[in-house]
């Protein structure tokens, strides 16, 4: 994702006088340019706003929203959370956070579902579960969304492995025994987990079958995995958005869940005598 700040770099001393200015502006502060208008770009830097528009042309780009967002992409990985919150500042209304944010999210859910490949998502949903051994990889922020999948799954196969780890040793030796027949599924959404990358990687290399769940082409998950789905993921602050992806995995449960309907009935059969015995869950008033 550099490669749009160096290929700017690189082309610097062929550009005008204005559009030198703009590109010295997104390269010290493509966190803020990510976010501004044409017009807005141009009054910061003392260009028009027409010579912003014709700016992407230079580096290549139909026009300036698609420079806008591989900008957004470069911030995704690269910025720390303190710069993430200081962006995020100036873009949420401080006044009406709640509803800010869950518009935000219901933004994100829309643009998922619009971009969704539901072949790809089918194919992954078959080769689940003609899995000899699952294994599901999240760390950080991702392993709510990878507990979330274990729980559901382990109602489902009989052989599923949730990798809990804090160093990358650890997650090495869960994973040492995939292999062909195995699926390894890997979640992980900005700021990238290199844990999880290097453990893809390493589980492609045994010849396991890799699923990778993050938020775009560009993700380093991508380059180790046979199979990938995208969930949208945008940042609202230093607190990743995790909604879609978690509407992603719950649409993988239920997919696989309605096609083993009977071997999922018979265990939630079981489990609700057991659950009822040992009072695991509170009972509503009659």
């Amino acid at each position: 994702m550099d490669d749009l700040l160096n290929l700017i770099k690189e082309k610097y001393p062929t550009f005008s006088k204005g559009h030198k200015a703009i590109a010295s502006y997104i390269v010290n502060h493509y966190d803020k340019a990510a976010f501004m208008t044409a017009a807005q770009l141009g009054k910061e830097v003392g260009v028009s706003e027409s010579t912003v528009v014709r700016f992407p042309a230079e580096l290549g780009f139909d026009g300036y929203p698609e420079l806008q967002k591989k900008l957004k992409e470069i911030i995704k990985s690269k910025l720390t959370s303190v710069q993430r919150l200081e962006v995020s500042s100036s873009r949420i209304d401080k006044d009406n956070v709640l509803k800010s944010v869950l518009q935000s999210d219901m933004n994100k859910i829309k643009m998922t579902l619009e971009e969704i490949d539901e072949d790809n998502f089918n194919t992954i949903v078959e080769t689940i579960l003609n899995a000899r051994h699952i294994y599901i990889l999240g760390v950080r922020s991702s392993a709510s969304l990878a507990s979330f999948l274990g729980f559901y799954f382990n109602l489902i196969f009989q052989d599923v492995r949730l990798v809990h780890t804090t160093s990358v040793s650890e997650m090495f030796e869960q994973i040492i025994n995939a292999k062909e027949g195995d699926v390894v599924i890997g979640i992980s959404f900005p700021r990238y987990s290199r844990r999880t990358t290097k453990a893809m990687q390493f589980v492609q290399k045994q010849g396991a079958t890799t699923i990778a769940i993050t938020d775009n082409p560009s993700s380093p998950l991508v380059k180790y995995a046979n199979y990938s789905i995208f969930a949208r993921s945008d940042m609202n602050s230093f607190v990743d958005s995790l909604v879609a992806p978690l509407s992603i995995i719950n649409a993988i449960i239920v997919a696989i869940g309605l096609k083993r309907k009977e071997q999922v009935q018979s265990t939630l059969e079981k489990l609700e005598k057991i659950w009822d015995e040992y009072q695991v869950y509170e009972k509503g008033d009659s």
